[in-house]
């Protein structure tokens, strides 16, 4: 009852149920159904399951019965301050805060991260009593579940409005976008990312929660500290406890008083965004050719309905272009030739690696039948991008670089590229386009917010300041974007390569410039920055963490001698000074820099969730006149053998091989 009186249609849903009820003939199984589902009934009763677990209820089926009593009669907008105690590890990192999806829902994990964001939000004098927030995420397990909560503790903080996209589903990107441009634009105080980005999903795998400001971004440091100083402090968080529960699965709007929740088409947004950045038209008549063809993986991730609504509705191109392109919650799980690890890389993408030609390490390999002209592969919360072409890998580093080269290829830079930015482990490709072009071009640490002042430069606070826009940037683990949102976007990146393959290929009836083509032609008027990143995962966190302030010391060295002729430039301890804000982020890797300079790099990674991730990235640049034609990864083993002597990485962590080379 008390889901129906919540409802704009309450008169219709009862007058269909007296129907039912007063049918002579016994119900068939789908009137069951339909009944179940008009009345929410078991979302109510896993509303009721999950409260007794969160409980540990010593008798559940009493605390489910009494759970339900109190929904059925209590007001819905009723508010509960519940005694809570700081939980240990709540620390954001880049990303926003990952545990193992167990973890989020034991207790109140979720309740406490939520409302310590809340507070950190008034702390910093952020305004969002009366305000709209977003909610949404990638699909994995435990998503529908977190944003009822999430919808229950917004309203008993103050928010108003809710915006929600179709079951539950969002990608990081059109959040972002939503957030810049719903409504005409920036209504929402910030969002909560449902999200563990490319790490696994499944209820004994990752889920993670990242909050955006309202510019679209990530929230910045000073607010992600806050948010973590006081999980140590929490005692109590607010909720409505019988706030209703909403269907996601319909479009359209929710009054709960005086509380909207609007759940809308999750696709519109983002591609009206894109539309606005490149000229479908041109791109559409390129993959119309009869020698093009194109292979897209949405790896089970949340990427499955704009890849639909892109390449299907607006491009022409048939569904059969289109691989794992339904969101699932275990992104296809270990069933599934990318075993449920949606990231897209050569050791995950396995079969769209293999429908294009090519091996683990990016070797060309035969195939059954000619492998499509182009490939692409998104993340979980498709972010990432993947760019392939027939029997050929682009490197994140070169794509960047690429994309940075023929900007002027792409409508949105038709006002020409002002700035560009990498994070600094990424290769020193872009920063010869850029030196070439007389761009200005930035190297930030690693996380996208760090790109985010360098997007929102010349405007809103820092209108007075120099501005670095339009504005391209882009990171070696499979990111790119520019300033049409503040997040990395892997159909932004898809569609400016097609944008470039359009612009090299304006006549049908010449032979098709292909995705090696371009590269090559960039290799041989930039030179290439041969490139690889060895990872090494669930490493002992003191372990890994002594091993780097054991390189810390040597800060400063210069001229050391290594094998294989390499002599030492430059050791340092990379720290960034943001030359918009001018706010100073320490201790962001480990960077050695030879005189030829080759490059060196350690860092720990903020993005799993057991241990430690100690990540080793190495790079030697070949001049235009030189071979080209070398795999990366034989080039650079000089590199890492130096590396691992230097770092003792093997005697301080036990690992005498990474867990994945890309």
């Amino acid at each position: 009852g008390r889901g129906v009186h919540q409802t704009t249609a309450s008169t219709q849903l009862s007058s269909q149920l007296a129907a039912l009820m007063a049918s002579p003939s016994p119900w068939t199984p789908q009137e069951v159904e339909e009944y179940l589902g008009r009345f929410r009934v078991q979302d109510l009763l896993s509303e009721a399951v999950n409260d007794a677990v969160q409980h540990k209820a010593s008798e559940p089926v009493a605390h489910i019965a009494d759970f339900l009593a109190k929904l059925a009669t209590a007001d819905p907008l009723a508010i509960t301050e519940t005694p809570t105690a700081p939980i240990v590890g709540q620390q954001p990192g880049t990303s926003g805060l990952r545990k193992k999806t167990r973890v989020w829902m034991e207790g109140h994990y979720l309740h406490n991260f939520v409302q310590a964001t809340f507070d950190a939000l008034a702390q910093e004098g952020v305004s969002f009593a009366g305000g709209t927030l977003v909610v949404s995420g990638d699909g994995r397990f435990y998503n529908k579940e977190a944003i009822q909560i999430i919808l229950k503790i917004g309203a008993a903080n103050g928010v108003a409005r809710f915006w929600l996209g179709k079951d539950g589903l969002l990608s990081t990107p059109a959040v972002s976008a939503v957030v810049r441009t719903r409504e005409g634009g920036f209504k929402p105080f910030g969002a909560f990312i449902l999200s563990a980005s490319h790490n696994p999903g499944g209820i004994d795998e990752d889920f993670g929660i990242k909050f955006n400001c309202d510019n679209g971004g990530p929230a910045p440091e000073k607010l992600t500290e806050a948010m973590y100083d006081l999980t140590t402090k929490l005692s109590r968080f607010k909720v409505c406890a019988a706030f209703p529960h909403i269907d996601l699965a319909v479009l359209g709007t929710t009054k709960v008083g005086a509380v909207a929740v609007d759940v809308f088409d999750c696709t519109a947004d983002h591609v009206a965004v894109l539309k606005q950045c490149f000229d479908f038209a041109k791109i559409k008549a390129l993959v119309s050719r009869s020698d093009f063809s194109l292979l897209y993986d949405s790896m089970g991730g949340v990427q499955g309905p704009y890849a639909h609504k892109v390449f299907c509705e607006e491009l022409g191109l048939p569904p059969s272009c289109l691989i794992n392109a339904t969101p699932l919650p275990d992104f296809g799980g270990h069933s599934a030739p990318h075993h449920g690890h949606a990231d897209p890389n050569l050791a995950h993408a396995v079969e769209l690696i293999a429908a294009m030609g090519l091996d683990k390490d990016g070797n060309s390999i035969p195939t059954p039948k000619p492998p499509p002209t182009f490939g692409a592969a998104a993340d979980g919360d498709a972010d990432r991008n993947m760019i392939l072409g027939a029997n050929f890998f682009v490197t994140p580093s070169d794509s960047l670089a690429v994309i940075a080269a023929n900007a002027d290829a792409i409508p949105f830079f038709k006002q020409g590229l002002k700035a560009c930015a990498r994070s600094m482990p990424t290769s020193c490709a872009l920063d010869r386009v850029a030196a070439a072009k007389d761009i200005e071009c930035f190297e930030v640490p690693t996380g996208w917010k760090f790109f985010g002042n360098l997007m929102d430069s010349g405007t809103g606070a820092y209108a007075k300041g120099k501005s670095y826009t339009p504005f391209l940037c882009g990171e070696e683990s499979f990111g790119t974007g520019s300033n049409h949102v503040r997040e990395k976007d892997g159909m932004w990146a898809v569609l400016a390569w097609l944008s470039i393959l359009a612009a090299k290929n304006p006549a049908a009836d010449v032979e098709l410039t292909s995705v090696a083509d371009v590269v090559k032609i960039h290799w041989t008027t930039y030179g290439r920055n041969y490139y690889a990143r060895y990872d090494y995962e669930g490493v002992d966190k003191a372990a890994a963490t002594k091993m780097m302030a054991a390189m810390s010391a040597h800060a400063g060295a210069t001229g050391t001698e290594f094998e294989g002729g390499y002599t030492l430039k430059l050791l340092d301890v990379f720290e960034y000074l943001d030359p918009v804000d001018g706010s100073v982020s320490k201790n962001q890797g480990i960077r050695l820099v030879m005189t030829d300079d080759s490059r060196i790099v350690f860092r720990l990674s903020g993005t799993g969730v057991d241990g430690a991730t100690v990540r080793l990235y190495l790079e030697k640049y070949e001049a235009p006149g030189g071979d080209l034609s070398q795999h990366a990864f034989d080039v650079v083993k000089p590199l890492a053998k130096i590396a691992l002597a230097f770092s003792k990485l093997t005697e301080c962590t036990g690992r005498t091989k990474p867990s994945v080379i890309t």
